[in-house]
Order: C-alpha cells, then sequence, then structure tokens
C-alpha cells in the first residue's frame, strides 16, 4: 500500500459477524507508528453491514506500520496486526498537500500551514452545498471559489434546521426507540467533501448545528450528541479540515461545560486539526472556551441586523474589545452580512458595500487573521425559488436558486480584499484605533472608522461613509497615503495631509493604506 505525504490512506476491515448497534457497542482503534516512530491513533468508523473503515494521513516520507484493535466484543475481523505502507513526497501543486496542514502560528494569532506559509481565511458557507450539492453542481461551485482565491468552505455535516433530510430523503441518524448512525447518509456525502480538498480548499464541517431545540446539538442528549460528532470526526477528519463542533448554538444556553465535555471527547484522537465553534449571533465564546486545549480559533457570528445595536456590537462589542483579556487566538468573523439578505430590523437588503463594511471592520477591530463571505442563494442551496426550511419567512418565503450566488459584486470585493491584505505584512497587523484624534462612529456607527497598523509600520485604514479623518498627532503614520477603492482595488491617487488631516472625495467607503510603495499609483 501506498499514499502521498498529507493524502489518506483508506483501510476497510471487516467484522466476522453481525453486531445489533455497531456504532455504539463497539469501538475500533488503529495505531500507526511513524518512520521516526510517533505514533498516532485514530478511530475507525462503521460503515454500515459488517464493514468498518479507518481514514489516515500521514505526515512523514517512508515507511509505516499499523495494527488495529476492537473493545467491546471479540471480533478477529477488526483486529490487524504488523500491517505496513509507504509514505511517499507529493509531487502536484495542491496548495494543502504541498504546504501541509494548518496549524497556528507561533504567536497564535494568526493560521498558517505546516511549512510555515502564512494562510490568510476567506471562507465561505456553503451550509447545505454538501448535502443537496450534487457532485457536478458541486464541482462547478468550487471551480468558481478557487479562482475567486477563496480557501474554506464552511458547511454543515448532518442533517439540520435547513435541510431536514438529504437527497435520498434520510437522516443522518435514526432515533427510532434508540439512537443510531445511519452510514448510507454519509456515504452520499464523502465524494463531495474529498472534492473540496481536490480543488485545494479546506473543509469546515460543522459537527452539530445548535440553534434550535429541535437541532442535533440541542435535542441530542449529551451522550448521543458526542456519538454523532465522533462519528463524523472519525470520518472526515484525516481529511484537510478545520472542524466546527457545533453550529449556531447559544453555548452558554446550552451549557458551556456540557460543550467543554463535548469538545474534549470528541478531539481526544485523531490528526490534531484546528477546532473551534460558530456562534450564533452576537455571541462571544473566546473567553469561556480561550484555555481549552481543543479550541483554536475564536469564531464569532455579527449577523443579519441591521440596527444601531447590532453594528454598535461589532465595532465596539467584544470582537473589539475581550480579544484583548483571552489567550492569543486567531479571531474570524464566521458569519457576517449575508449578500442580497435583508437587515433584521430595517429590512435592507444587503449589497457589497454592506459585505465589504462587515469584512473590513471585522478584519480591523481584532488582529488579522480572516474573514467569512456569505451570500443569502448559496447557503441554502435552492434548486428553484422557494422557502428556507426550517427559517420561516426568511428572504420573504422565497430565497433564490443556488447559482444566482456564484459570481456577484460581493464576491468580487472579497477576491479583491483578499489580494489587497496579501500585499501587507497582514499576519502582524494590530488595532490601531489610536491614530484616530476623532471617531466619527462615537455619534453615528454608520461611520464608524477601523484602523490597523502592521510591525513593518504599515496602515489600513476603512472608512465606510468617506469625509474628513482626523489624525493624533502625536501617533505614528508614514508617508504616503494611498486612497485605495475597496470595490475595485485600484489606487485612485496619493493623499496629502494638511494639519492632521485629510479629506476623501466622495460620501463613500474607503481605504486609506500608508507606508506600503506596493500601492503607489
Amino acid at each position: 500500500m501506498q499514499t502521498h505525504q498529507y493524502g489518506i490512506l483508506e483501510l476497510e476491515l471487516q467484522s466476522c459477524k453481525d453486531h445489533k448497534n455497531p456504532d455504539r457497542e463497539i469501538q475500533v482503534f488503529a495505531e500507526f507508528t511513524s518512520p521516526s516512530s510517533i505514533k498516532t491513533v485514530v478511530n475507525a468508523f462503521w460503515d454500515g453491514g459488517r464493514s468498518w473503515r479507518v481514514r489516515f494521513s500521514p505526515g512523514e516520507i517512508g515507511a509505516w506500520s499499523w495494527c488495529t484493535t476492537c473493545h467491546g466484543v471479540s471480533d478477529e475481523g477488526l483486529v490487524r496486526r504488523d500491517e505496513t505502507f509507504e509514505c511517499v513526497a507529493y509531487t502536484g501543486n495542491n496548495p494543502i498537500f504541498v504546504h501541509g496542514p494548518l496549524q497556528l502560528s507561533a504567536s497564535r494569532r494568526h493560521i498558517e500551514y505546516a511549512d510555515g506559509t502564512p494562510f490568510f481565511w476567506l471562507g465561505d458557507t456553503a451550509w447545505n452545498g454538501v448535502i443537496r450539492g450534487d457532485d457536478e453542481n458541486w464541482r462547478r461551485y468550487l471551480e468558481l471559489r478557487v479562482a475567486q482565491r477563496y480557501n474554506v468552505i464552511q458547511f454543515v455535516a448532518s442533517h439540520w434546521r435547513g435541510d431536514e433530510l438529504d437527497d435520498a430523503g434520510e437522516p443522518s441518524f435514526f432515533e427510532n426507540g434508540e439512537f443510531s448512525i445511519n452510514p448510507a447518509f454519509f456515504q452520499r456525502l464523502d465524494h463531495r467533501v474529498a472534492m473540496i480538498n481536490a480543488y485545494g480548499l479546506i473543509a469546515a464541517p460543522v459537527a452539530l448545528w445548535s440553534l434550535l431545540d429541535s437541532d442535533p446539538g440541542c435535542k441530542l442528549s449529551e451522550e448521543n450528541a458526542c456519538c454523532l460528532a465522533k462519528y463524523i470526526f472519525s470520518r472526515y477528519d484525516a481529511y484537510q479540515v478545520v472542524w466546527l463542533l457545533g453550529g449556531d448554538g447559544d453555548y452558554k444556553k446550552n451549557g458551556i461545560d456540557r460543550w467543554k465535555r463535548l469538545g474534549r471527547s470528541v478531539f481526544s484522537l485523531g490528526h490534531n486539526r484546528l477546532a473551534s465553534l460558530h456562534p450564533c449571533g452576537q455571541t462571544w465564546v473566546g473567553t469561556e472556551f480561550g484555555t481549552e486545549d481543543w479550541y483554536d480559533i475564536i469564531g464569532y457570528q455579527s449577523g443579519h441586523g441591521d440596527g444601531e445595536d447590532h453594528l454598535q456590537w461589532l465595532v465596539k462589542g467584544p470582537p473589539a474589545t475581550a480579544w484583548v483579556h483571552t489567550p492569543p487566538h486567531p479571531i474570524i468573523n464566521m458569519e457576517p452580512n449575508y449578500e442580497t439578505a435583508r437587515g433584521y430590523k430595517h429590512q435592507i437588503e444587503y449589497s457589497a458595500y454592506h459585505v465589504r463594511r462587515a469584512a473590513y471592520w471585522s478584519l480591523l477591530v481584532s488582529p488579522m487573521a480572516g474573514i467569512t463571505y456569505g451570500h443569502d442563494s448559496i447557503w441554502n442551496w435552492n434548486f428553484v425559488a422557494g422557502p428556507s426550511e426550517g427559517h420561516g419567512s426568511w428572504h420573504g418565503g422565497c430565497v433564490p436558486a443556488w447559482d444566482t450566488g456564484l459570481d456577484t459584486p460581493g464576491i468580487r470585493c472579497m477576491t479583491i480584499l483578499r489580494d489587497l491584505i496579501e500585499r501587507l505584512d497582514w499576519t502582524t497587523a494590530m488595532p490601531y484605533q489610536e491614530l484616530l484624534a476623532e471617531q466619527p462612529g462615537d455619534e453615528n456607527v454608520e461611520a464608524f472608522i477601523a484602523v490597523s497598523r502592521m510591525a513593518d509600520g504599515a496602515v489600513i485604514l476603512y472608512t465606510p461613509l468617506g469625509g474628513t479623518v482626523h489624525f493624533n498627532p502625536e501617533a505614528v503614520l508614514q508617508e504616503p497615503l494611498y486612497l485605495v477603492d475597496p470595490e475595485t482595488g485600484e489606487t485612485i491617487k496619493t493623499l496629502v495631509r494638511n494639519n492632521n488631516a485629510i479629506e476623501l472625495p466622495e460620501q463613500r467607503d474607503w481605504l486609506v493604506v500608508s507606508g506600503a510603495s506596493q500601492m503607489s499609483v
């Protein structure tokens, strides 16, 4: 047997007899020993009938050995001894295999590949895509997102409020008197999960959606929730993934200790992939989970509110303040305003402008690590316009078909955003609000100016409404100052500072970048 470095070795085991509850009464462990004698233990997963599978991703080139053990019952078919395989060097150009798995940087403020190459997270919320997307449409979607420079796909890996059953009309688990996993559900997902990595993208699966009482993360007992999450983890942990243990959850309401126990149990073995939680809107859980060994990224959701309180929460609330008092973690807004969705209070339809505003605010009020985009048709993955299951009158009860969200002004702005950010020393960027002598956001939150400064002295400033920007004369601000259009990425001109202020030409959103020659006109 042979596989390439960071690829997937898949092994099949056959039990000698039928078992009544194979997913509950049996545990099969596979231990792999690297050429340098480092041991890694992973869980096998039941794949229906008498079939069990092990998926493993080797990180060292050379000869490996492995064995399996079976606990709970006696079944020699699930026990293997003194087996070997060869791991060879990868020879292609897929970045996740060239650079290796994701890890935290030395500063623990951003993410990088195993070889130290920085990873700027640009995600998309394709929540229903893996469950609903047939292979050809899924391929079309992934090809476009790669071209648009996205590198993370967030999706739900078990049935949930938006899609109660999969396209074959089946759930991910049964509760007919006794909880049991449905392997057929996941067999239909396998190829689409693998396709995410095949296109060089990181998969970010949600194991337990947890907003409504009917969602798996809420309605299942802790024991059954753990069983489901462990099963999903065992099935997909060999892929290049960042785990979202829960999705859209109010984890304080559900029970912080419960989720801590779930995380400790689910992530106790495996490939040491990064993990986080996707919380419900305007919920910050970094303080509660920041000291958990399994919790690597502070994910939050600024959400879809258009009222003053929602905007204040993002620019002056926990994303801008709480990170200071928490052990260092990458901080990522995993669900800002969805393009074409309507705001909760004023029913404003979010345009590319609102997408840009939420993205730049999120990036600049915390240490910079990345951002997730969302489109109101992509997340739901309707094939024709219609309602979204479990979401009441969302989008007037008529969410557009998924392919209307493939190439939009907001998406193009996110491609430009990544191109701009990666021209700067972004991995050292920290909030630099002290640059401002006046904050117009104090009177009108929609005018909030966000500023970040890099270790090399470069500054990036985002103003959503233009006008006059007043600088603190005691703050450090390198010349020259470039006016950059966040809609096109074009550097418009060099700005002249007069009495520690600059005038921006129109009442719209602008970027000002200082001290970065690569932005020159």
